[in-house]
């Protein structure tokens, strides 16, 4: 068994009891969170799913990384897929007590990801131009919706870790923004999750110029004019299993 999933004390449900399916490495992560009022949010999540808030507030997540050595288990990682940039806008659900992520949007630059993950996972992937650097520590991330059929969507911003690494502690909103290990979806009136699975989040505080933000357009703008509460991760190995059907619809 790999190290990663002997590690497990920090889950709050246990690992699923079948192998897993796909590893990445996610690199340069930033978590840029706004808070948005629960009665706002909930208009638009699916009905069959429950908004999770932390002391009565939903929180809207935008969270650019790059990818790399993903791979399918039991293959060696194919060199048109081992490796992308995603950029991801997301809220936080349950569904029979079990707390995750659900995803408005997951914009990627690699076609037969973005293909493979629409079909598998009934995620909402899309196609985009992105282009990330770093230089000096700061990550210069630049992102632009590609995909047919789809509403705009850019963002351009710049960012970097201004702070120790530390881990979240117990019942803050640090560990209640980053420390998910599943995702909902939904099709039609299904309901599905998907385990995930990594060590606990080494977070620094980070400080990001946002130049440009076109994402979550089904809120109104002024939700993110405030200060986002922002974190930063350098390098996280996860896991994935396949979605399992968790509705009885």
């Amino acid at each position: 068994m790999k190290e990663e999933l002997k590690i497990i004390g920090h889950r709050p449900f246990p690992l699923p009891d079948k192998p897993w399916v796909m590893e990445q490495i996610w690199s340069d992560v930033l978590f840029a969170h706004w808070p948005v009022p629960a009665e706002i949010m909930e208009k638009h999540i699916p009905s069959q799913l429950t908004l999770d808030t932390y002391n009565g507030t939903a929180w809207i997540g935008v969270v650019p990384f790059w990818i790399s050595k993903m791979r399918v288990r039991g293959l060696p990682p194919m060199p048109i897929m081992k490796s992308m940039n995603e950029l991801n806008v997301r809220t936080y659900v349950e569904y029979e007590g079990m707390k995750g992520v659900y995803f408005f949007s997951l914009d990627a630059d690699n076609f037969l990801a973005v293909t493979g993950a629409r079909m598998l996972y009934y995620l909402p992937y899309m196609n985009a131009e992105m282009q990330v650097s770093k230089s000096q520590g700061l990550v210069n991330y630049e992102s632009r919706r590609t995909h047919s059929h789809s509403e705009n969507g850019q963002f351009k911003a710049n960012y970097k870790p201004i702070s120790s690494p530390f881990n979240s502690k117990p019942g803050t909103l640090d560990e209640w923004l980053t420390e998910r290990y599943c995702l909902w979806v939904t099709k039609g009136e299904k309901v599905f999750r998907g385990d995930i699975h990594h060590t606990k989040w080494q977070l620094h505080e980070a400080s990001c110029t946002i130049h440009q933000n076109t994402l979550a357009s089904f809120l109104p703008r002024i939700y993110f004019k405030g200060e986002p509460i922002l974190h930063y991760s350098p390098e996280k190995h996860a896991y994935f299993w396949p979605l399992i059907k968790v509705s009885s619809s």
